[in-house]
């Protein structure tokens, strides 16, 4: 099974992804414009001596500014939905890795290590390098350095799920003032539309679905489970599971939501009876019904003010 990793956008970057025929272009930035700026902290201790701090400098200098362009390995990530979909008013892609590697063979792919301290093995390398001046030892800690800048960041955006594709220059297209990577439409696999996309976005995500053949489902949020599901035109269940996107084993035959063997969801499965035993068995409709339902919660509003104190 291919590689699929997940590009989360807004409902304004739809058409301009998209905006030449064959292609898909993905905005690309430097490391020094990333969106956590402690990133390089991650790299070393920068608490050495000077003279190790100086060699540092001297041999490793600044990091290349190589453009780069941020994926997700899941399409479940509230916050991203949230956050680069525009709060589900956007979209996903889905792209097939190893065919933009086919295509792109100097292109370098990697997954982003979240954590809070820089890594002890390249301080052995600056350690190991600093002590013998071989050029292999520097050679090794420069690699080092620029996996750690390009692949690092804190722990605290671990939620992303992050795979970033670093690109060399001659893949770049800057014409336009951005830089913007482009694949073949062939590599995009599918395209999810968020929970809350317009008519307007659904109609033009429809268009390029049918432009690159691929699939397309639209996102839900369920009410049984805080993770998402997906429903695809014919209105089946998909789910994510081991790194891809498939057919739900077992789905609430109303709502679609997936479920683990069932027929009905627990919440379908409410029928009227059930509402009328709950509306008799709740003690507040009994105090309102008495008319003592203000009196009530504003006793209990006292007590709870006194208990804090």
């Amino acid at each position: 099974m291919s590689k699929k990793i997940y590009k989360y956008i807004g409902p304004d970057v739809l058409e301009k992804a998209f905006a030449q025929d064959g292609i898909c272009q993905f905005k690309c930035s430097y490391p020094q414009d990333f969106n956590d700026p402690y990133e390089l902290f991650l790299t070393i201790d920068f608490n050495q001596k000077p003279e190790i701090l100086a060699f540092y400098a001297e041999t490793v200098g600044k990091v290349p500014q190589n453009a780069t362009t941020c994926f997700s390995k899941s399409p479940s990530v509230i916050p991203m939905w949230a956050h680069y979909a525009h709060n589900h008013c956007g979209l996903v892609i889905e792209v097939d890795e190893e065919k933009i590697q086919e295509r792109f063979p100097e292109v370098r792919f990697g997954d982003v290590d979240y954590q809070d301290e820089p890594h002890d093995y390249i301080i052995d390398h600056l350690h190991m390098a600093f002590g013998t001046m071989k050029p292999r030892h520097t050679y090794f800690l420069w690699q080092a350095v620029m996996s750690g800048a390009y692949y690092t960041k804190s722990a605290c955006w671990s939620y992303e799920q992050e795979r970033r594709l670093v690109s060399p220059s001659e893949y770049i297209d800057d014409s336009s003032g951005l830089m913007l990577f482009s694949i073949p439409i062939d590599c995009i696999t599918a395209i999810i539309l968020g929970a809350k996309a317009t008519t307007d976005t659904r109609s033009a995500a429809r268009q390029i679905i049918g432009a690159c053949d691929c699939s397309g489902y639209q996102m839900v949020i369920g009410r049984s489970s805080a993770k998402p599901y997906f429903i695809d035109e014919s209105g089946s269940t998909y789910i994510f599971d081991q790194g891809s996107i498939s057919a739900a084993p077992h789905s609430c035959s109303v709502c679609k939501e997936p479920i683990a063997g069932m027929k009905k969801c627990g919440w379908c499965s409410i029928e009227d009876f059930h509402r009328e035993i709950a509306a008799d068995s709740n003690p507040m409709r009994v105090i309102g019904g008495a008319g003592f339902l203000d009196d009530y919660l504003a006793g209990m509003r006292r007590i709870d003010r006194g208990l804090s104190r």
